[in-house]
């Protein structure tokens, strides 16, 4: 590929006002509205007494943030992208970056716990007006775990040095919903201080993760997946008066090496991976193990009412010896263990697969972070809190397009959803009161951006 021109025979002008960088916006905010974002804005959001008139007109503030954020921005200011070319004929209500500052830094917690019943109710009607969960009222899951987002400067209120010695960061906690044909969605996130330990309020907050997967539809099995982090009684307990399963890892104690040394030698059943997993301890690619399970009784230590009895399902993998590889002959064999505590009602290889898939949290992490969470963008704390609970909305907005859109789509990335379907060019064109949208011609996904269009845009009934 090489230019078509000579250097002298190009120039650039911006002064064309019937161009929009961003055709694919058009279906997406149809489709917010549709599903009755803005009215649920109105209706729960209510920030009142704010300077400024920092919360008048929610509806429309969110609605930008969230329109700007589906088209990739990661800051107040790339809000202004939404307010080039001919988008004002688009769009109505478009706010200024210096507006959406405002309102942000309007929040406070109470007004964070409204938006956050905006985003759980928003998620049930997704579930309901399109096949963004397939399969959710049989078998769901919910994820739970943490990350860390770095910051820089001490302007930020909550950073702090916590897990990482001597790097500031805020720390968020997330729970996605997903089912196993379908990409997880967020259920519920919350916004901490850089310091506070990953388990603080894991009661509360899943139980609110589960209530979140109940309203949007989850009716049948429902199994909440953690990492080593949410192992306690507390969690465990909203998992159970919630009526859902649980599936935890389970760190190495010596009450744990006694229940994994009294399993029997015949109890162990050899598996291979069809496609190989990385060990979370050594980093090694692995797809042999040998997998079994024993009763264990958890959280001895505290009251009796609070010790649950379940399952302990162990992985164990061998562990490699560089010395046999240089000629030296293993004298026994040396293994890893991997203890996961679950109720799941599947068998001990199935039960053991799906905690394994756990891992599909970090999409959404990493998706986070390649998009509106590459920074939090405010100096106040609840302002941050605001834009990662309008970045979990927009992240189901993506999801719900991508159902849409088709079957490649419905799996993909958002960041790929936003290069096919969103970042389109097209010119604006005016007939009869009608406006047409001029795409371009050949477009690679083209089938899929009109399956969103008609999905978006019914016929008149």
């Amino acid at each position: 590929m090489k230019s078509s021109h000579s250097p002298g025979a190009l120039t650039a002008a911006f002064d064309e006002p019937n161009l929009v960088a961003d055709a694919g916006l058009v279906p997406l905010v149809r489709l917010a509205e549709r599903v009755g974002l803005p009215g649920l804005v109105e209706d729960r959001l209510r920030i009142d007494g704010a300077g400024n008139s920092g919360g008048a007109n929610p509806a429309a503030k969110v609605m930008t943030l969230v329109a700007a954020m589906c088209a990739g921005a990661d800051s107040i200011d790339d809000t202004g992208r939404l307010r080039h070319g001919a988008m004002g004929r688009l769009f109505r209500g478009v706010r200024a970056p210096s507006t959406l500052g405002t309102f942000l830094r309007s929040f406070t917690r109470g007004h964070n716990r409204q938006l956050h019943a905006v985003h759980r109710d928003f998620l049930a009607r997704l579930a309901t007006a399109t096949p963004l969960l397939p399969g959710l009222d049989r078998v769901a899951f919910v994820d739970v775990d943490p990350t860390h987002r770095r910051v820089h400067g001490r302007a930020k209120q909550g950073a702090e040095a916590g897990r990482f010695k001597g790097v500031r960061t805020l720390h968020p906690v997330l729970a996605t919903l997903s089912t196993p044909t379908a990409r997880p969605v967020v259920a519920a996130v919350r916004l901490r201080r850089g310091k506070a330990a990953d388990a603080r309020g894991s009661g509360p907050f899943t139980s609110e993760a589960l209530a979140a997967a109940r309203q949007a539809g989850a009716g049948g099995t429902v199994i909440v997946r953690a990492d080593s982090q949410f192992y306690n009684a507390d969690v465990v307990a909203a998992c159970r008066r919630a009526n859902a399963g649980f599936s935890v890892t389970v760190r190495m104690n010596p009450n744990v090496a006694a229940a994994i040394s009294a399993i029997g030698k015949d109890a162990w059943t050899p598996i291979r991976y069809p496609e190989a997993f990385v060990d979370p301890d050594t980093g090694e690619l692995v797809s042999d193990a040998e997998v079994a399970e024993i009763p264990y009784t958890a959280f001895t230590g505290r009251r009796k009412a609070e010790h649950t009895t379940a399952r302990l399902i162990v992985r164990r993998v061998r562990r490699l010896n560089a010395e046999t590889a240089a000629g030296q002959g293993e004298l026994f064999t040396a293994w890893r263990y991997h203890p996961v505590f679950t109720d799941s009602p599947f068998a001990t290889l199935q039960a053991e697969l799906h905690h394994r898939r756990h891992a599909t949290v970090e999409q959404v992490i990493a998706d986070g972070k390649g998009s509106a969470l590459a920074h939090l963008p405010s100096g106040n704390f609840q302002a941050n809190n605001a834009w990662l609970t309008l970045w979990a909305i927009t992240h189901n907005l993506l999801r719900a397009a991508g159902s849409l859109a088709g079957t490649f789509h419905a799996r993909a990335t958002t960041a790929t959803l936003r290069a096919h379907l969103i970042h389109v060019p097209a010119r604006l064109a005016r007939s009869a009161r009608r406006l047409t949208l001029h795409l371009p011609d050949r477009w690679p996904w083209q089938h899929a951006l009109t399956d969103l269009f008609t999905a978006a845009h019914p016929p008149p009934a």
